[in-house]
């Protein structure tokens, strides 16, 4: 998936509370040294950057590394953008005093080439922060039922079903055996984001329009499976909607804060 494709910004501007959570967690310090690892259009980094840190955003998608430097530029704040992915960071060893990811890095498809990247990158006293989806809701529901029909589509018969990351990230058990080789102790909070639209409708538009997965189901499904899958993520969505009088839901995610040394 190119994370590049479509406005993913406009989907970025959702999560920004995700982000809040994520730096307030890491509580970066001025003069440190944060990287935020699939840093997208900037939201982590920007708020690091705010609070004096010195902040390096790491991300495969060109195009947002070009929007996340111009939001730094206009807000007259300093931060390096780097092309990169999480299995294989541009930095030297041992120094990133806080790696932070707010959706980032879950997305990696090599968990432990993942982690012992991380481990690498980030100082002897150190903590990393990252965020999560749980797999639950009708966020996640809807990401299932968009990978079957691209599975379906492309004849796959292995590989993800689920809609989401193969690792669970945002389970503390799963994160412990991880990292703890690599000396980190790791706490979970809980948190739910919420996502509004006018309607379910055009909270579909705006997916269809702005985020590279739908893009992608757009792009490579038929018309009829398009709008099959499309009618059934909007069944879940009205079920789940809290908001008689427009759309609302709430999506579970994590906030995992992982700890070496004293940090």
């Amino acid at each position: 998936m190119d994370w590049g494709e479509g406005h993913y910004e406009n989907i970025g501007a959702e999560v920004l509370p995700a982000a809040e959570a994520v730096v307030s967690a890491a509580a970066p310090r001025s003069g440190e040294h944060i990287v935020d690892l699939g840093c997208g259009h900037g939201n982590a980094a920007l708020l690091a950057a705010a609070r004096g840190a010195r902040v390096t955003g790491i991300d495969p998608a060109t195009r947002l590394l070009e929007v996340a430097a111009r939001r730094v530029a206009e807000r007259s704040l300093e931060a390096t953008f780097l092309e990169g992915v999480a299995d294989a960071m541009p930095l030297p060893d041992a120094t990133a005093d806080a790696i932070v990811s707010v959706f980032g890095v879950v997305f990696a498809p090599d968990a432990p080439a993942a982690a012992q990247e991380i481990a690498r990158v980030a100082a002897p006293t150190s903590r990393v922060v990252l965020s999560a989806w749980r797999p639950r809701g009708a966020i996640a529901l809807i990401a299932r039922l968009r990978t079957e029909a691209l599975n379906r589509a492309k004849g796959a018969t292995t590989g993800a079903t689920t809609g989401l990351p193969p690792f669970a990230w945002h389970d503390a058990s799963a994160l412990q055996e991880l990292f703890e080789p690599y000396g980190f102790a790791v706490s979970i909070a809980d948190a739910a984001l919420p996502i509004a639209a006018s309607s379910a409708d055009a909270f579909m538009d705006g997916q269809f329009r702005d985020h590279p997965g739908w893009l992608e189901a757009g792009r490579v499904l038929d018309g009829r499976a398009v709008e099959t899958l499309r009618r059934e993520a909007l069944e879940v969505l009205i079920d789940a909607n809290e908001d008689p009088s427009g759309f609302r839901i709430m999506s579970d995610y994590a906030v995992a804060t992982l700890r070496r040394g004293t940090a």
